[in-house]
């Protein structure tokens, strides 16, 4: 019983990749928000690239509500994971750099997860997957 609980399936697998892109993309729903206020934010958002604080929102709305999807569906997902990934790394490293571990916590929790997702892939259960067998 316990050696066919932990020998590897391959399903499973993929069912967990599934889930992690499940998650990480459908919880990334503040940028739906960002999108809504975009005017109201723009002015005021960090620009750490010096292209402007609304290309920088821009370019934060992009990765969070374009590439979001993507990797929801497993279309692109390791293209569309790299604005993710930029995007997490600029709050962790760059925004919240100076802060405490607290207010770094929330975008590492997505960051680790993208990263993983990178060098994995988005497994069978993926519309990148349905594409390749084609």
């Amino acid at each position: 019983m316990i050696r066919a609980f932990l020998s590897a399936r391959p399903w499973a697998s993929d069912l967990a990749l599934l889930v992690l892109r499940l998650s990480c993309g459908l919880m990334v729903v503040h940028g739906w928000g960002k999108f809504e206020g975009f005017a109201e934010r723009s002015a005021g958002w960090p620009d750490p690239f010096h292209v402007t604080p609304p290309v920088s929102l821009g370019l934060t709305v992009f990765a969070e509500l374009v590439c979001s999807v993507l990797v929801v569906l497993g279309l692109f997902t390791r293209l569309a994971l790299v604005p993710l990934i930029v995007c997490m790394a600029v709050a962790v490293f760059v925004i919240h750099g100076a802060d405490p571990f607290g207010e770094k916590e929330h975008a590492l929790l997505f960051l680790l997860p993208y990263v993983a997702l990178l060098l994995a892939g988005p497994g069978r259960y993926s519309l990148d997957s349905a594409l390749l067998k084609r």
